[in-house]
């Protein structure tokens, strides 16, 4: 399996089920916390309407018709209007390691750059340490406390980057 291989595309809403079950999946494979997270957002079920705002979009990765994975972007919920979130990144296991993680978060961060925002932030967990170095080599900085009001009182790593 290669990129070529692979569709990145704005999400439609036929793509909720799936993203969900993406989504979902990973937290039982990880073992992540249920609550306070991602996985109880009811954004998480009807992703393609959480997404409709003027600064907001969601990706999905689609491999041979089914989609795989996803994340996007969206105004942090109860921030600085020009604070964004990248939010809700998670990949099948089958998709992993291509590279796709820093495809998929440069298209995000130029969307948001797109959009007029001047920082992304995002919420992790220590488990997904994987996730987090690649935050990390593309150039988001620790912080020592969350920012907004997301309500994944559950993660415990957040992360800033300039635009």
């Amino acid at each position: 399996m290669t990129q070529k291989d692979i569709i990145i595309r704005k999400i439609q809403a036929q793509d909720n089920k799936a993203i969900a079950g993406v989504i979902k999946a990973v937290f039982i494979e990880v073992g992540l916390p249920l609550t306070g997270t991602a996985y109880e957002d009811a954004d998480t079920t009807a992703m393609f309407e959480a997404y409709q705002d003027d600064k907001a979009v969601y990706f999905v990765i689609e491999q041979q018709g089914v989609v795989v994975g996803g994340a996007g972007i969206k105004a942090l919920n109860d921030g600085n209007a020009l604070v964004c979130e990248l939010q809700k990144m998670y990949f099948s296991p089958q998709i992993r390691g291509l590279g796709l993680g820093q495809v998929l978060i440069q298209k995000c961060l130029q969307a948001a750059r797109d959009f007029g925002f001047e920082k992304c932030y995002l919420e992790s967990a220590t488990q997904l340490k994987a996730a987090i170095h690649i935050y990390e080599k593309v150039g988001f900085s620790h912080l020592s406390q969350s920012l907004g009001n997301t309500g994944h009182f559950a993660c415990g790593v957040f992360m800033l980057k300039d635009l």
